[in-house]
């Protein structure tokens, strides 16, 4: 049963489906910036009963890390991977704030992508840095530090995730960027059917407007960076177009990191190419736990 709470000005659910790692502070109209949407705070199970302050991981598409959500009712069913996690001590127990989208194709996307609508990244970012992690940091008990706070996504989330540790690199030292949809305003720039004639006409992922956003923090080597993407190409668009497109991008993204920005492999920078990999929830779930390792 829920149980109604207060934190500050926000009004806030306490439920609990019975997950030995942890349970649940739900806000379904966290009102921050004027734009009221549904966080989900996963609380590690020893919460209540210790002093200790957390690391806090926060999630794009918090509609569907935990519960079935977002176009496909999907979903990553995190908290089983936390508890299988914890009960083997492989990570640190860590606070999860799940961040559901308004308007996922807006917020996630700083470039053009065909017709739907795009470039809130930037206003997203700095609510997620700002007024979202500040009211967690005021709240509840974490280690507010870059180096204790990761941000995550899939996909748009892959996106959003990287650009928002790289343009507030004190707020998020780490990024796990799961198929991050580096290809955003470049192989977008044409529609399908001419990028299958034409491909993306030579447009080069270190002359985008990603790199020119995010590249001061890139070449202090601010961040520790975790990209991946899978090799499946059958089974519809979103592995023929869109996870090939999440390689090759991916591919170019973890040259550039190495040779222009000096990162280094398997220490600042880790990448993972999934052989069975597909561009859905099921497959980055079942990178999230190696992911985590590297990072809590």
């Amino acid at each position: 049963m829920a149980e109604q709470f207060q934190k500050g000005d926000q009004t806030g659910w306490y439920h609990d489906p019975g997950f030995w790692g942890g349970y649940f502070h739900t806000y379904d109209c966290l009102n921050l910036d004027g734009k009221p949407r549904q966080v989900h705070v996963f609380l590690p199970r020893n919460y209540e009963v210790t002093s200790e302050a957390f690391p806090v991981i926060y999630g794009n598409d918090g509609d569907k890390l935990f519960f079935p959500g977002g176009a496909y009712g999907k979903t990553w069913n995190l908290a089983a991977i936390l508890t299988r996690l914890y009960l083997v001590n492989a990570i640190r127990r860590s606070i999860v704030v799940a961040i559901a989208p308004l308007n996922r194709d807006y917020e996630y996307t700083h470039a053009r992508i065909w017709d739907s609508e795009w470039g809130g990244l930037d206003n997203y970012a700095a609510y997620v840095a700002n007024p979202l992690k500040g009211f967690i940091d005021r709240h509840y008990r974490t280690l507010s530090n870059g180096a204790s706070n990761i941000v995550s996504g899939a996909g748009h989330g892959g996106l959003a995730a990287f650009y928002t540790a790289a343009k507030y690199p004190d707020a998020f030292g780490n990024v796990m960027a799961f198929s991050p949809s580096f290809w955003v305003g470049l192989d977008s720039a044409l529609d399908p059917g001419a990028f299958n004639l034409f491909g993306s006409g030579g447009l080069s992922l270190a002359a985008s407007s990603l790199i020119l956003e995010t590249e001061n923090a890139l070449s202090q080597q601010r961040l520790k960076i975790y990209l991946d993407w899978g090799l499946v190409r059958d089974g519809g668009q979103h592995n023929e177009f869109t996870e090939e497109r999440a390689t090759a991008r991916g591919r170019e993204m973890r040259d550039l990191l190495l040779q222009r920005f000096g990162y280094r492999d398997r220490v600042n920078l880790f990448t993972v190419e999934d052989p069975n990999g597909q561009h859905n929830e099921q497959s980055w779930a079942g990178r999230m736990e190696d992911a985590l390792k590297l990072f809590l």
